[in-house]
């Protein structure tokens, strides 16, 4: 499904977060964004899945604006962060509670589930820990899982391999390049690691203070040019100091 970004800008007060006059994601894209702490990422997604309003523009979901529109909740999955979540929950208890909201038989819950044994690695089905005891880490298999159950077309994930083990990050690597390989699913993701990121997604928009600085077609000279970027803005303000 593709995802169009018009003329959307973000304010508070007299600092503007975002900033994005025209973006387009195609139609099974894999799309990272990458950017400073601050950049407008995270705001950016809120937007995206109206959780926060726009001072201006819209965002797109298959023609349907996310702001004026339910549809496009039907064929979108999201996590950003433990909000996501029901805290006082078992995580069972709350993939019962999405797979209700979708319509999901217990048959195919199950299957799902079994679908994400890899990436649980044997630490969230069958435990007694409610959701919010879990670890970090535990949390956002939970969420991403909880954000995949129903199959959606498009995914928007931020910062998933934060807080994670590496053998996960690995586990969860590999899920996500099946889901654009085999699904098709378009993949919005926002990271910190850059080695990560420009192995999943074949694109990488970089944020700088809300605005879009560069659009990289991922090559295996990127992950370079992006350590020289961040490296040059680092030496700048050390710099300036």
């Amino acid at each position: 499904m593709e995802i169009r970004i018009e003329n959307l800008t973000k304010e508070y007060g007299s600092y503007t977060a975002v900033n994005v006059p025209a973006l387009t994601i195609a139609s099974g894209e894999s799309f990272g964004l990458v950017g400073n702490n601050g950049a407008g990422k995270t705001t950016l997604f809120r937007a995206m899945l109206d959780l926060i309003e726009p001072n201006t523009g819209a965002v797109y979901i298959d023609d349907k604006a996310t702001n004026k529109s339910e549809v496009w909740k039907a064929i979108t999955g999201s996590y950003l962060d433990e909000n996501f979540l029901i805290g006082h929950l078992l995580p069972e208890e709350y993939f019962d509670f999405i797979a209700s909201l979708h319509g999901m038989s217990e048959a195919d819950l199950k299957a799902k589930l079994e679908e994400y044994e890899n990436l649980f690695n044997g630490e969230i089905i069958g435990g007694k820990k409610l959701i919010r005891d879990l670890s970090k880490g535990n949390q956002k298999k939970v969420g991403i899982a909880a954000a995949l159950l129903f199959d959606p077309k498009v995914l928007v994930l931020d910062e998933p391999f934060a807080n994670l083990d590496p053998s996960t990050q690995i586990r969860l690597k590999d899920l996500l390049k099946h889901l654009k390989t085999d699904r098709g699913v378009t993949m919005l993701i926002s990271s910190h690691d850059l080695s990560h990121v420009t192995d999943v997604c074949e694109r990488i928009v970089l944020l700088e203070k809300g605005q879009v600085i560069n659009d990289i077609r991922t090559s295996a000279a990127t992950l370079k040019e992006l350590e020289d970027y961040f490296a040059n803005v680092s030496a700048s303000r050390s710099h300036s100091e």
